[in-house]
């Protein structure tokens, strides 16, 4: 009996020994502005680590908003069966109008048909360039005309030399986009157009402008 109360007494001993004696961690504050404490029952080092999460910033450069004029460039040269002969430059800033810059030798003097032409295909001389470039349908009339071909871009006069130089801005014939003109051939005639007015069974639609002198396809080149 004496035996069995030791032992007992031994285990209520064992028992009663306080877990913070053995406890290598100490438990984390529940509050969370309390930094945690870890701390070490053998050496006695506590680390001490923020609760509140670490947040990092990712901030973006802000660029500066640069817009570049998007300018384009054509040019047309024109031949034909007899000595005329030009050459004529065109140029668009981003969607705005066409300036069409031309300069051909070789011509009566006087006023000559301009146009725009449907097709690039010179196969078959300036004939095979098709009708006025007219995507909308209309008749023949003036560049300024509310009812015109797109193609339809006036008259050019030579002077005495045979040399017809004029500028001529134009918001129908753009160089991209939709209707764009690029690859359609531009032709001068023998006649004066008469601009849809003068009563022809072909005012309506070539302005009576007689035969093509000559053509040059229209092709984007560099600024």
């Amino acid at each position: 009996m004496q035996a069995a109360a030791i032992a007992a007494m031994a285990a209520h001993a064992i028992l009663t020994v306080t877990t913070s004696q053995h406890t290598l961690l100490a438990p984390f504050p529940t509050n969370p502005s309390t930094p945690a404490v870890l701390q070490s029952s053998f050496r006695g080092v506590s680390l001490k680590l923020p609760c509140q999460s670490l947040s990092i910033a990712a901030t973006v450069p802000k660029k500066p908003l640069i817009v570049f004029a998007a300018t384009k460039k054509a040019v047309a040269v024109l031949k034909g069966d007899s000595k005329v002969e030009g050459v004529v430059t065109l140029t668009q800033d981003d969607d705005g109008p066409t300036t069409v810059n031309v300069r051909i030798t070789g011509l009566t003097p006087g006023p000559h048909g301009f146009h725009l032409h449907e097709f690039g295909d010179t196969t078959n001389g300036c004939m095979s360039t098709g009708a006025h470039f007219n995507p909308n349908n209309m008749t023949h009339g003036a560049p300024e005309d509310k009812v015109r071909h797109a193609g339809d871009l006036g008259n050019i006069v030579a002077n005495a030399d045979g040399v017809a130089e004029a500028t001529i801005v134009d918001k129908q014939i753009p160089l991209s986009g939709p209707n764009a003109i690029i690859g359609r051939a531009l032709v001068v005639h023998e006649l004066e157009d008469d601009l849809g007015k003068g009563g022809h069974e072909l005012s309506l639609t070539t302005g009576n402008a007689g035969g093509r002198l000559a053509c040059g396809v229209v092709g984007l080149t560099p600024i």
